[in-house]
């Protein structure tokens, strides 16, 4: 499929600006291209699909700092809120080098069709910064959070947009965001964010909720496949919260985790890894480097490597044209967001490769911190065994739903999400109308 489809652009409304085109190669190109995929699945709701290509906001802020050494350092940071019509937006903060407007306005987007595909009343939003976190010190992280979290006070709130944690944030991050905007706004606010510390009002489970709902819609899938999850051997690629809880919970299960890939290089061991171990190893060393119950083979030698099930769980664009054709897996989850790019959505589909999209597999965070927010506003917090009950009850659920429309209209379980997602939005759309 070409990267300039777009779509036809209705009559009286203005062509879209160039950085939301889909020319514009990047994450908000490969998101364009999923929804012109849906639109004829849209039925009446068709005529308001342009507005699922522009985002409801888009702020771009300056975050200057004092460092250690007494000079002053300037970081971009972003929020973008691409739909809140079903709620307030919803989405993480992520601090990372590579990160760029088209990565946080996709990301954004798919947090909308995300939370309307498990049906949780939240728009979609999210949030960055370009830095490498690990080049500042502790109290220059802290200084930079509290400072973006203040250039970003005018747009969020806790009936505006709650932001969460995401790549190379944490729920110390969260808590600094949380205070600052109390100060800023006079008064405790607990529900400006979620995937706090428990001591400040976060929930039970949080942490490993996206990495059990990627295990839970893949034991879903394996049901109607006919994979046998006991017997099946594991490759994930990623593994901090989302991939190591979901290989944990696999390897439990009686999976045999055969390899992982981090950002430290790409371990190996037919037998299966000792998953228990290797989070020790992690936890204590920063990536799977070293660890001395595994042989090392290339990072590219990852996507040959013989396995039932794949678990992208790192960043986005990792599966592309040039290695799904590679892939061995019988069955793909999505961990992370955004990781295959759709024209390697179309040679796994040929290839016959049940790819679980990031839209419906790692939806499980968003979940629980829609239970996070309710808690805080209630102030009665549940215990973990309730919050993972209703974690897996929504998760079974909303895959159940997209599967039937999956087989009904035999589109793929990406589309499928995306009819799902896209109906919800645009109704709600339709019966709020246009103001004024």
């Amino acid at each position: 499929m070409s990267h300039a489809s777009s779509g036809p652009v209705p009559a009286g409304s203005h062509p879209l600006p160039s950085y939301l085109q889909a020319d514009n190669l990047g994450p908000w190109g490969n998101y364009l291209q999923q929804v012109d995929r849906v639109i004829p699945h849209l039925g009446s709701l068709a005529r308001w699909a342009e507005t699922l290509k522009r985002p409801k906001r888009v702020l771009i802020v300056d975050v200057p700092i004092h460092m250690d050494d007494g000079t002053v350092a300037h970081f971009e940071g972003y929020r973008v809120q691409h739909n809140v019509s079903r709620g307030p937006g919803k989405g993480g903060v992520r601090f990372h080098q590579d990160v760029t407007l088209s990565e946080v306005m996709a990301l954004s987007a798919w947090m909308s069709v995300k939370n309307a595909a498990v049906n949780v009343p939240y728009g979609g939003a999210k949030g960055g910064i370009r830095v490498d976190p690990k080049k500042l010190s502790r109290g220059e992280l802290e200084r930079m959070t509290r400072r973006y979290t203040s250039e970003i006070g005018i747009i969020i709130g806790p009936n505006k947009d709650i932001p969460a944690p995401d790549v190379n944030t944490n729920d110390q991050i969260m808590a600094w965001m949380m205070d600052t905007y109390s100060m800023n706004t006079g008064s405790t606010s607990t529900g400006v964010v979620t995937g706090k510390p428990v001591d400040l009002g976060g929930s039970l489970g949080r942490r490993e909720a996206t990495g059990r709902g990627v295990y839970t819609v893949g034991v879903e899938a394996a049901k109607h496949i006919g994979l046998d999850i006991a017997t099946s051997r594991i490759a994930v690629q990623g593994f901090g919260n989302v991939g190591g809880v979901a290989g944990k919970l696999f390897a439990e299960t009686g999976a045999r985790v055969v390899a992982v890939q981090d950002h430290g290089g790409t371990i190996y061991r037919e037998a299966g890894l000792d998953v228990p171990a290797l989070l020790r190893h992690v936890e204590a060393n920063g990536s799977v480097a070293g660890f001395a119950e595994a042989e090392v083979i290339t990072n590219d030698k990852f996507w040959d490597v013989d396995c039932d099930i794949l678990i992208p769980a790192a960043l986005e664009q990792q599966i592309t044209e040039a290695n799904a054709g590679r892939i061995k897996a019988r069955m793909i989850i999505e961990g992370a967001n955004g990781p295959t790019t759709p024209a390697a959505d179309d040679i796994l589909h040929d290839r016959n490769i049940l790819v679980l999209p990031d839209v419906i597999a790692n939806a499980g965070g968003v979940t629980v911190s829609y239970f996070e927010w309710v808690q805080d506003f209630s102030s009665f917090f549940w215990d973990e065994e309730e919050i993972n009950k209703r974690l897996v009850k929504i998760m079974k659920d909303a895959f159940a739903g997209v599967w039937h429309v999956a087989q009904d209209q035999k589109v793929s379980l990406r589309t499928a999400t995306f009819i799902v997602a896209c109906k919800r939005i645009l109704h709600t759309r339709e019966l709020r109308g246009l103001y004024p």
